[in-house]
């Protein structure tokens, strides 16, 4: 996802992905901003498109789904979060940004800098990000990112709505050459060479990764955890993965969180499920997903109803491909639920 500039080591090219915890993000107009002092220097780059004319405003409208993303950095650090103004990134002490121009901004001035999300790319760590149980350990949740992301990405929001018995598990996915991204290497549970619900799956790479979840649920339960309390959890591609995890593991687990996804190789059940079919799920999809439709959340509830007994379908109006706070308290209510006092 970037790459060093060998002409100039202090600059970085970053390339846009398709998929991410809360964004769109496409090939569109790139700049590295150094932070010297106060001041944001702009140093131009560009991919894909012609280079615009100063930072005034450039119709990109041509670009696939424009319209939704949002004004976004990306750079160099640690975890997740949000900054608020450029005194905002001074205070992080960030030493290059990248930044994404998109449709609708009229320059990278102070002012249009303001409520940016950032999204940090170094860390990629193959540890998964453990938050212990605050009370005795009973519980445990796995969950998965999507896309290009990491398992900083979703951990924090997730310890923030768990009971205080659970413990919270978010791995971080492999680095791989992702077809969809034109090859670009990122984290990535499997290959996806589509978005299109009837195209071609990465049926290897699927089952692959299901068995290294079920080893992630083998070594709770070998901690002393039963599988009845363990909860599978996923966002976009992780939330295809954990369905399809849950779906083809012997053993009973307490439930499944399925945001913003759908059922891989969905033709291949009801046959492919060899447990779980008494599983509660929750299915929770916005529906205004450019990314994972909305027809293809309601689509894979439709299937999961045909052999899964307890498959609860939430729809949230107007949310794209992202979370919000109703969704997460919808979350906390069902993992509550799971575990009754």
């Amino acid at each position: 996802m970037k790459f060093r500039n060998q002409a100039h080591p202090d600059s970085w090219k970053v390339m846009a992905t398709a998929d991410a915890t809360s964004a769109t993000y496409l090939p569109l107009i790139h700049h590295t901003l150094h932070l010297r002092g106060s001041k944001l220097f702009p140093v131009c780059k560009q991919l894909g498109i012609p280079q615009p004319t100063g930072y005034k405003k450039y119709d990109i409208r041509r670009v696939p789904f424009i319209r939704h993303l949002r004004p976004t950095l990306l750079y160099l650090g640690a975890t997740h979060s949000h900054v608020q103004s450029v005194s905002g990134l001074k205070n992080n002490r960030l030493l290059a940004i990248a930044f994404i121009l998109v449709y609708g901004m009229e320059s990278v001035s102070g002012g249009l800098l303001k409520f940016l999300y950032l999204f940090w790319l170094e860390t990629m760590a193959s540890a998964p990000v453990v938050i212990a149980a605050a009370t005795k350990h009973n519980a445990t949740i796995i969950f998965l990112h999507g896309l290009g992301d990491t398992g900083n990405g979703w951990a924090g929001a997730i310890g923030e709505i768990r009971p205080s018995f659970m413990k919270v598990v978010c791995p971080t996915a492999p680095t791989q050459p992702v077809t969809l991204n034109n090859g670009i290497r990122m984290p990535s549970w499997f290959d996806l060479g589509t978005l299109d619900a009837n195209g071609p799956e990465d049926e290897a790479g699927i089952k692959s990764a299901s068995k290294q979840v079920h080893a992630m649920i083998e070594n709770e339960v070998k901690e002393g955890v039963p599988s009845e309390r363990i909860v599978l959890g996923g966002f976009s591609q992780g939330g295809a993965l954990a369905l399809y995890s849950a779906l083809t593991y012997a053993k009973p687990l307490a439930g499944v969180v399925a945001l913003s996804c759908w059922l891989p190789l969905h033709k291949q059940f009801p046959q492919a499920a060899i447990g779980n079919r008494d599983i509660p799920v929750l299915q929770c999809h916005g529906n205004c997903d450019p990314i994972v439709p909305y027809k293809w959340g309601q689509m894979t509830a439709s299937v999961l109803k045909t052999f899964v007994k307890q498959v609860e379908f939430r729809t949230y109006q107007n949310m794209m491909h992202t979370s919000s706070k109703e969704e997460m308290e919808d979350v906390k209510n069902f993992v509550a639920k799971l575990f009754p006092m």
